[in-house]
C-alpha cells in the first residue's frame, strides 16, 4: 500500500471511529451517568468540536482520496458537508429551541424534537456513507 492510499484509510477510519465513538459510547454514557442538566451543557460543549473533528477527518480523507477515486473523495466531501452544515446551521437551532423548551415553550419542545431526529438521522447517514467508502478499500 502506498501513502496516499494509507493516508486515505487512516483519515475514513479516523472519521468513522470517531462518529461512532460519540455516537454510542460518549453521548449515552454522559447521559446515564450526569444529572440532565449537566449531560446536556457538556454535550452541548462537546458537540462543535465534534463537528470539527468530522469535518477535518472527512475532508482529509476526500483530499487523500481524489486521485485514487473521484466518487470515494466526493462521499467524503459530502459528509464533510455536511458536518459543516450540522455545526454552523442546524446545531444553533436545536440549541435555541432547545432553551425555548426549556423555557416552557411548548411549540419549541415539538421543533426541538423534529430537529434532533434531523441531526440524528444525519448523523447515521454520515457513518453509512463513511462505511461505505471504508468498506471500498
Amino acid at each position: 500500500m502506498g501513502i496516499l492510499p494509507f493516508i486515505a484509510l487512516l483519515a475514513v477510519s479516523l472519521c468513522l471511529g470517531g462518529m461512532a465513538f460519540f455516537s454510542f459510547c460518549v453521548a449515552p454514557l454522559t447521559f446515564s451517568r450526569l444529572p440532565p442538566e449537566h449531560a446536556a451543557r457538556f454535550i452541548r460543549a462537546i458537540f462543535p468540536l465534534y463537528y470539527l473533528y468530522i469535518l477535518g477527518t472527512a475532508l482529509a480523507g476526500a483530499v487523500a482520496l481524489l486521485p485514487l477515486s473521484g466518487m470515494a473523495s466526493a462521499l467524503m466531501g459530502g459528509v464533510a458537508a455536511v458536518a459543516l452544515w450540522l455545526r454552523l446551521a442546524l446545531m444553533p437551532r436545536i440549541n435555541e429551541q432547545r432553551d425555548l423548551s426549556l423555557a416552557g415553550d411548548e411549540a419549541a419542545k415539538r421543533r426541538f424534537r423534529r430537529l434532533h431526529r434531523l441531526s440524528v438521522v444525519a448523523n447515521l447517514l454520515q457513518m453509512g456513507v463513511t462505511m461505505a467508502v471504508l468498506g471500498g478499500f
